[in-house]
């Protein structure tokens, strides 16, 4: 194959730093054989997709109610007692905030995403007494500066990182394509890879080890996703592995929804959906916030189904393939709450770019001080 004479030709420093960020030559050479030999829909998904049911969304308890006070009471005591541990997604291609990497960026005076995440923490540990591990995903292209960053903070608390997997972007025709420099466009491989990176980094062993249960993943950029003892005690009050928490549309909003596939509930992106399901009807979606049982995390076993992503890097056509962390869904028993999105107690602030976090600054500030992250 051509990509596999590419790749023997690459110098063998680049194949060792390759190596060192997690590169799977093998699934590179397995998948380049698709590019530009399946159809416009080989991302839709084979099966029965139908919307959710009733039943399958719920909105999370209030906390004035008998159900909200004893997911409270639980899931304070699932804190206190040092079950849970936090991981933020802080990886990707650090494009979107003009070359800086986003965990870095001062989101309010003086505070940073990271900042902001490590407050969240001390926060925790004030309340409940346990500190609750922080653990952030960091890609090749993050991984140096966020490592760097959180070196003054690790004293007394328990911060570290792990790096997700790397890989080479193709030509439309499935060939190894070429930077301006000469050398390879390399790109991290989707959120997706959390499960295998986290495995690998030894720390979801040891907090299983040391007697951790419940594993809480968000966006770096969505800080209205904090750990909340409610939330986390209606997950353990439910008895499934996996809760995944949505919000209600708005306007043209779109991501990933909850369906039913085969008849299970699961997350599905809409470029998946089949030919004719109007993706309108459903009215919630997937904020990327999701909590998981650590033990079945650590056990699941997933067939990944890579993507085929057309992009353009300096003005060329490239394919790249990437895993999304909602494929969990399709794998462990998944539950939906439906969570706020507006107002103090919003769990969706989501910031993409510069425009969006100047845009949202003055929300995020009232959100961090209802919630006491500042003052």
């Amino acid at each position: 194959m051509r990509i596999t004479k590419a790749l023997d030709g690459l110098p063998p420093k680049l194949r060792n730093q390759l190596d060192e960020a997690h590169f799977d030559r093998a699934r590179l050479e397995m998948l380049a054989q698709r590019v530009g030999k399946t159809s416009a829909d080989s991302n839709r998904v084979a099966g029965v997709v139908d919307p959710p049911r009733p039943d399958d969304v719920v909105p999370a308890p209030a906390a004035a109610t008998a159900e909200g006070a004893a997911a409270i009471e639980r899931g304070r005591a699932a804190l206190a007692r040092g079950e849970v541990a936090f991981v933020v997604l802080a990886g990707g291609m650090a494009t979107r905030m003009g070359g800086v990497v986003k965990a870095l960026v001062e989101v309010l005076p003086d505070l940073t995403f990271l900042g902001y995440r490590i407050k969240e923490i001390d926060l925790l540990h004030q309340r409940y007494g346990a500190r609750i591990p922080l653990w952030i995903m960091t890609s090749f292209a993050t991984a140096k500066a966020v490592g760097e960053a959180i070196e003054p903070y690790k004293e007394g608390r328990s911060i570290a990182t792990f790096q997700q997997d790397t890989s080479l972007r193709l030509t439309p025709g499935g060939d190894l394509f070429k930077a301006a420099d000469g050398g390879p466009s390399i790109y991290a491989t989707g959120h997706g890879d959390l499960p295998d990176a986290l495995k690998r980094s030894g720390l979801l062993d040891d907090f299983l080890a040391k007697g951790g249960k419940s594993i809480w993943i968000a966006n770096i950029d969505n800080l209205g996703a904090t750990v909340d003892p409610m939330l986390l005690g209606w997950h353990l009050g439910h008895g499934a592995p996996l809760s995944v928490e949505v919000v209600d549309k708005v306007g043209s909003d779109k991501g990933g929804i909850p369906c039913r596939l085969d008849g299970r509930p699961v997350v599905l992106e809409e470029f998946r959906l089949p030919k004719g399901f109007d993706a309108t009807k459903v009215r919630t979606f997937n904020t990327n916030t999701f909590i998981v049982d650590a033990r079945a995390l650590r056990d699941v076993r997933i067939d990944w189904t890579f993507f085929e992503v057309k992009k353009q890097v300096e003005g060329k056509d490239v394919v790249q393939f990437e895993r999304l962390l909602g494929e969990l869904t399709s794998a462990l028993d998944t539950r939906f709450v439906k969570v706020p999105r507006e107002g103090l107690a919003s769990r969706f602030l989501p910031v993409k770019d510069g425009p969006e976090l100047d845009a949202r600054r003055p929300e995020i500030a009232s959100v961090a001080r209802d919630r006491g992250v500042i003052g």
